[in-house]
């Protein structure tokens, strides 16, 4: 049985976090970073990842507490923000958004984008009140769980993310472990973590640092969505007329608790599972709330469409730190990104975290709570002002966040190959999505490969050499039948289900 945080040493570090939380000079980076990530997250071809990947560099100057609590955010306010230019321009700021657009722009072409934009800050904001409070109640099992694993655990771990390549891919697995192996090879460049030696350094003294993590971020992100945006003029063409009522959409939330309650557990869920993100989350829940439906007209207009995804997104956010901080394994490209910024400030996920840094990592819990606060006020409040979005231009927009991306890929260490690895990698980035290539399953290889590789070593050095150290002990054992499972379940669930139809028929 996983051991339990005492409810003393949980209390007594939430109300220390509580107190970080509430400084003044913390409050202002959460709103700044809330209200960045939801005017950024409202603009189609930034979004979270990218806002995220932007900022970065920027925090250098921070202590760790402002910066990640400005990173986290950043990540929340931009998963509402999305929801803007999905409902009033039929192109989500963000991909997790792509499934307000089935019925939140048809509300608003037919009159009611004023309840479209309130249903949706609504629902976002309520289920991520909800999900931060689940996130606090469940910290001390959470805490205990990681403070129970080694090294052993942590290498399986790494291995696990790393074989998650194959379910969370869009498309071909095999594309998918190409991205991933790619990944892990990158993270391979510079000298050996336990040995001097360099690896694919070709004799630069500049290289045997390896590539920076978060240069190769705002490269993959930034860069390459920028690459992406620049074949367009405007934002968008597809714009609506304000119409409706926010206090109506507001009313509108509280009509379906049911959908709210089932947009809360699948955002929470699928967030905790490595490389799903928002989008998953979303799309799930759209389909689950369309599935279960007793009447409405889905596609039309349907309050619950927009309900669905928007309750689902925010609480993803908080079901996408578990394996963050826990474990040092991203949720998403947002995760991934916050990630990079935990490393950047000398803070290291898993045990060590929560040890020696528990009432800070309360501090973040408590910030995403406090943070649904700003959503709903500024939600509420620009909303009357949101068609405004129209009138940006992506000549002002490619030339202001490239610019941002290499002078605060440099400003990571003052070395010009920070810089090429964001046109490098940005330029692969994009062409990795156009042929359908899997960005996530790419960082993951990035992120994945040393832990992986310091963790093997030192688990080896415990055990003297001896394998067995893998399989013995009983979460060792766990993890391995995961990695099992996820390896070859793709492959043998066509049999399963081939011999289920013979029986049944």
């Amino acid at each position: 049985m996983l051991p339990v945080l005492p409810l003393q040493n949980a209390v007594s570090s939430l109300v220390e976090g509580i107190g970080i939380a509430l400084t003044p000079s913390i409050l202002l980076w959460m709103v700044v970073g809330l209200v960045l990530g939801m005017v950024l997250g409202a603009l189609p071809g930034i979004g979270s990842p990218v806002a995220m990947a932007i900022v970065l560099p920027l925090t250098l100057p921070l202590p760790a507490e402002a910066a990640i609590i400005l990173l986290v955010a950043i990540y929340s306010g931009a998963m509402f923000g999305g929801s803007v230019a999905a409902i009033l321009l039929n192109a989500p700021g963000t991909e997790s958004a792509a499934a307000t657009t089935l019925d939140g722009y048809p509300m608003a072409k037919s009159g009611l984008a004023k309840n479209a934009l309130a249903i949706a800050t609504t629902a976002s904001a309520l289920n991520g009140f909800a999900g931060a409070v689940i996130l606090v109640i469940l910290s001390p099992v959470l805490i205990g769980a990681v403070l129970a694993f080694g090294s052993p655990e942590y290498f399986l771990l790494a291995l696990l993310g790393i074989s998650l390549i194959t379910i969370v891919t869009d498309g071909s697995i095999v594309k998918g472990l190409v991205s991933g192996a790619f990944g892990l090879m990158i993270s391979t460049i510079g000298v050996a973590i336990f040995s001097p030696t360099p690896r694919f350094a070709f004799g630069q003294l500049s290289l045997y640092e390896g590539i920076n993590f978060v240069a190769a971020l705002i490269g993959m992100f930034a860069f390459a969505e920028m690459m992406k945006l620049a074949a367009q003029k405007t934002i968008s063409e597809e714009a609506v007329e304000l119409g409706g009522s926010i206090t109506e959409g507001i009313k509108t939330v509280f009509r379906y608790p049911k959908s709210m309650v089932k947009a809360l557990v699948i955002g929470l869920g699928i967030g905790m599972v490595p490389g799903s993100g928002a989008t998953t989350s979303t799309f799930v829940a759209y389909a689950e709330e369309a599935r279960s439906r007793v009447e409405g007209a889905f596609g039309e207009g349907d309050p619950r469409g927009i309900i669905a995804p928007e309750g689902a997104n925010n609480p993803t956010v908080s079901g996408s730190l578990i394996p963050t901080l826990s474990f040092g394994i991203p949720g998403s490209g947002s995760t991934a990104v916050l990630l990079g910024g935990i490393l950047m400030h000398g803070l290291q996920p898993g045990p060590v975290l929560f040890e020696e840094q528990l009432s800070f990592t309360y501090a973040i819990f408590v910030s995403l709570f406090l943070g649904n606060f700003v959503i709903l006020a500024a939600g509420y409040t620009v909303i009357p002002y949101a068609s405004r979005i129209t009138d940006l231009d992506t000549n002002v927009i490619i030339p202001m966040v490239v610019v941002l991306s290499f002078a605060g890929a440099y400003t990571l260490a003052d070395n010009w190959v920070d810089v090429v690895a964001v046109l490098v990698l940005g330029i692969y980035g994009f062409y990795m999505v156009k042929y359908n290539y899997s960005v996530i399953a790419f960082v993951l290889g990035i992120v994945l490969g040393p832990i992986a590789e310091q963790n093997l070593f030192r688990a080896l050095s415990i055990s003297g050499g001896e394998w067995s150290i893998f399989y013995t002990r009983p979460l060792s054992a766990a993890i391995v039948v995961a990695i099992v499972f996820v390896l070859f379940g793709p492959f043998i669930k066509p049999y399963v289900s081939r011999g289920i139809d013979r029986i049944s028929s």
